[in-house]
């Protein structure tokens, strides 16, 4: 009896199952048409019923997206850690190296101690400084030039050297009692005792009133090298020795180009340095009855 049953129920089933997958594809088709319609018909009704659909797919759909969330995170954090060890192994050879030219540097300096004692060297004296703003730059007379915002009652002296950051730019011409004139490397009456960094030939850099001095008095023979780094030797009594000053820029039919290590046209505040030079500008300024 249930055999009979189940096999009747079987024959009945099969053609209904044909039949639903021979139309499937046309019900899809209808049921696409009349969401449409819907849509048309009632967007307001059609919103909502989205609405509730998403709302009821966000628990599984963040549900779902935790673990890929935490793989990320994993990922993320293994990155991190490579970086970091990375990092770590170029810093441990950074302080290696920092080691070795420390105890280079301790080296050199215990042997320069015993070979000044020798010598019965003479250290130079102390440098003192006064920073002072810029305040115009006029021109006149001098034409590269730049005046600042101390003088005589802040203790600028003329002939002292002016420098801004680590390299000279000019030096103290002019002193008034609350302001000073400042004469560029650049300007035509510039005129600076140098040395070359790598073949330590002295020069003259002279100011031309552009943006490069050049390089005079150089033998023959001698071609200074492009990038070369420019320093006073010392000489004139302007400037003490290894101040930097410029790098050279071009070299063409004999003429040598220097490029200021500083930027000359955007300065706002310098350094009046006295070096204390025996018998300088500074100096002779310094004495009664001295020209200002």
């Amino acid at each position: 009896m249930k055999t009979r049953s189940g096999g009747t129920a079987l024959r009945i089933a099969a053609p209904m199952r044909a039949l639903l997958q021979r139309f499937s594809f046309l019900l899809m088709v209808l049921a696409a048409i009349g969401l449409m319609m819907m849509t048309r018909a009632d967007p307001v009704f059609i919103d909502a019923a989205r609405a509730r659909v998403t709302d009821a797919f966000a628990p599984i759909l963040g549900f779902i997206a935790r673990p890929a969330g935490a793989v990320a995170s994993v990922l993320e954090s293994g990155r991190q850690l490579t970086a970091l060890y990375a990092e770590n192994e170029r810093l441990r050879q950074d302080n290696e190296r920092l080691r070795q030219w420390q105890q280079t540097a301790l080296r050199l300096e215990a042997e320069n101690n015993s070979l000044r004692g020798l010598l019965a060297y003479k250290p130079d004296p102390a440098a003192s400084y006064i920073t002072a703003r810029v305040i115009a730059d006029p021109g006149g007379a001098f034409v590269r030039t730049l005046v600042v915002m101390a003088g005589q009652r802040d203790g600028v002296r003329r002939g002292q050297a002016a420098m801004a950051g680590q390299g000279v730019i000019g030096r103290v011409v002019q002193v008034g009692e609350w302001s000073s004139r400042i004469l560029l490397v650049t300007d035509l009456n510039a005129r600076i005792p140098v040395v070359l960094e790598t073949t330590r030939q002295r020069a003259m850099l002279s100011g031309d009133n552009s943006d490069q001095p050049r390089l005079m008095y150089i033998p023959r023979g001698v071609e200074p090298t492009v990038g070369e780094r420019v320093f006073t030797s010392g000489h004139g009594g302007l400037f003490p020795a290894g101040l930097p000053v410029g790098i050279v820029a071009a070299t063409h039919d004999g003429e040598t180009r220097v490029t200021p290590i500083v930027d000359l046209s955007r300065i706002e505040y310098v350094q009046l340095v006295d070096f204390g030079i025996p018998g300088g500008l500074a100096a002779e300024a310094a004495q009664p009855g001295a020209m200002q």
